[in-house]
This record gives structure tokens, sequence and C-alpha cells, in this order.
């Protein structure tokens, strides 16, 4: 193609997706330790590796995750900060702040319906007993 045919071509609109990471699931994880670790002839533990499109760096990871949490350490920990201290209990007072409102609500009608009932009934309530 000469340079005057790729300047009148149009772009291609397709739009490139982004490969995604692989996945692997603790069980996956556990049985390419053991196959690894099984592996005794020269040159067999990279035959594995490159069978597998693994790297070296995802069997030394396994491991270090499997030796700290046994099955559960080689499960998907999520990324991105942790929660600390303040967010625990700042969710916790936000739960708690939530259930308050609710029952100062209901507290509200209750009222709001008593003030009703002694209209109706020709009650009369002293208002500075219900305010204290």
């Amino acid at each position: 193609m000469s340079q005057e045919e790729k300047s009148n071509t149009p772009p291609d609109p397709e739009v490139v997706i982004k490969p995604q990471p692989r996945r692997y699931t603790a069980e996956y994880k556990l049985r390419m330790l053991k196959e690894y670790d099984a592996c005794e002839q020269p040159g067999e533990k990279g035959a594995l590796l490159r069978r597998e499109g693994i790297y070296a760096s995802n069997i030394s990871t396994w491991r270090r995750q499997y030796s700290q949490g046994g099955l559960d350490g080689l499960h998907k920990t999520k990324r991105g900060p942790k929660a600390g201290p303040h967010d625990r209990e700042n969710k916790q007072l936000r739960e708690e702040n939530k259930q308050l409102k609710k029952r100062l609500q209901q507290a509200e009608l209750i009222i709001e319906v008593q003030k009703k009932v002694s209209q109706i009934l020709e009650i009369e309530l002293n208002e500075e007993e219900h305010e204290s």
C-alpha cells in the first residue's frame, strides 16, 4: 500500500479488547505446586511451566500464599487499600445511626397517632409534659 492509499483509508472502527489477566482457582494452584515439586528430571519443571503457560514467579507466589494460609491462602485476595480500624468503627457507627434514625421515626409516628387519638377523644394533653 502506498502512502496516499494509507491516508485515504478510514480508520478501523473495531475497538481493541484489552486482554484480561488469567485467574487461577485455589485447587489449580495447589495441583500445580504438587506437580512442580514432583518434577525431578532436568528440564521437567520448565516443560511443566511452558505446558501450563505460567511463570516460575507464579509458583513462588503460590508457594508463599500456601505456606501462610494453606488452601485458603491460595484463594484470590481483594486488591486495594485494606480496611483499617477506623473504617470498621465508622461503618459500625453508620449502621447504629441508621437504626437510631429508624427508631426515632417510629417514636415520632407513635406520638402523632397519640395526639390524633387524644383529639378524637377530646382529651386535653399537657404539652409541657410531653416535651421534657
